[in-house]
């Protein structure tokens, strides 16, 4: 089979591609690289010794879609390209409904005119909104609190309705919790642009030298330490996930599907299992809360077990291990190479 990874140079998609080029897949790249390297594919080959094809092109240009779909015979989408920063998403709107929506419309319109109707959707926890209850369930109430996540919950009803005006479509909409670590090689893993929004790179970077202290958004929420907890997966296990979830695709369905651990780590315990791992003193600073953060949040994953056969295999250490050898070894991340 031959599948179209849109934004596979990304963190979660270059994962993704090793783990489809290991499984025997054929993969095609599609990526305009604004928040990503081309040095990242080079090692996605290095790590699997195959190549991959690679398409410099935007989500949002059809004729790209149509032409790259045509050219290369693709079976199957696993879609990633999107913007994905919650507070640039505040300031910056209409950006992410044009990349995130408009693109993912865009995609499904070349789907259809060429015939591709399997398709792997890359959504996120953050259309749960605030919790009613946890752990999270697949039935959870939809809603959401920000640009970002609104801009997914609107690519996964936009695919519902396709799939109630053609039931033929075979879609796995899956919902991330908090994806960590790096590829055990340590030539693969995240590389945010700018200051990382997420809570384990922003570790990493002080642990290695970038920043002073972690920044701690409260310490007065009513867990176990009095930090956030969240549920926290290992890269290597969510792309794994995707192969499960296309696997599973062998009949017309639109199915939503949470990939997590279901298991919650607060900020604390994560800094502590970071500074056993890497052996650096992470020093830190508690400011007041962030407005809309929650308390606790993490997932029921008990569905991805039943229908994919799937479950997280890594722990928190094994996360922090990882991730500190790709930081250790990439301190400036793909601009080393």
């Amino acid at each position: 089979m031959a599948i179209l990874v849109t934004g596979g140079a990304g963190y979660i998609g270059t994962h993704t591609c090793v783990e489809l080029l290991l499984a025997g897949y054929e993969v095609v790249v599609l990526d305009n690289f604004c928040n990503s390297h081309p040095t990242a594919l080079d090692r996605v080959e290095q790590i699997t010794a195959r190549s991959l094809s690679v398409v410099r092109g935007d989500v949002r240009d059809q004729a790209i879609l149509e032409a790259t779909m045509h050219h290369f015979a693709i079976d199957a989408v696993i879609h990633f390209a999107g913007l994905k920063a919650v507070g640039e998403s505040v300031e910056k709107p209409l950006d992410y409904y044009e990349n995130n929506v408009v693109g993912t419309h865009r995609l499904l319109q070349a789907m259809q005119k060429c015939g591709v109707e399997t398709l792997v959707f890359s959504s996120s926890a953050t259309v749960y909104g605030e919790p009613k209850q946890l752990p999270l369930t697949e039935d959870h109430p939809l809603s959401a609190t920000n640009p970002y996540g609104r801009s997914k919950l609107m690519v996964e009803e936009m695919l519902r309705d396709l799939w109630q005006a053609n039931t033929h479509w075979r879609i796995a909409i899956l919902r991330y919790f908090n994806p960590v670590g790096a590829h055990p090689l340590g030539l693969i893993g995240e590389d945010p642009r700018g200051v990382p929004n997420n809570l384990m790179p922003y570790v990493a970077q002080v642990a290695v030298g970038k920043h002073a202290y972690l920044n701690i958004w409260g310490n007065d929420y009513p867990t176990p330490d009095g930090t956030g907890v969240r549920d926290y997966i290992h890269v290597v296990d969510l792309a794994k996930g995707h192969l499960k979830a296309l696997a599973h695709l062998n009949a017309p369905q639109c199915t939503a599907i949470n990939l997590g651990t279901g298991v919650g780590h607060s900020v604390q315990e994560v800094r502590k299992a970071f500074e056993r791992a890497s052996g650096q003193t992470v020093p830190y600073k508690v400011s007041t809360r962030r407005q809309g953060d929650v308390a606790t949040c993490y997932a029921d994953a008990q569905l991805a077990t039943t229908l994919l056969g799937w479950k997280a295999e890594h722990d928190l250490v094994t996360m922090c291990t990882d991730h500190w050898r790709w930081q250790s070894l990439n301190p400036n991340g793909f601009s080393n190479g």
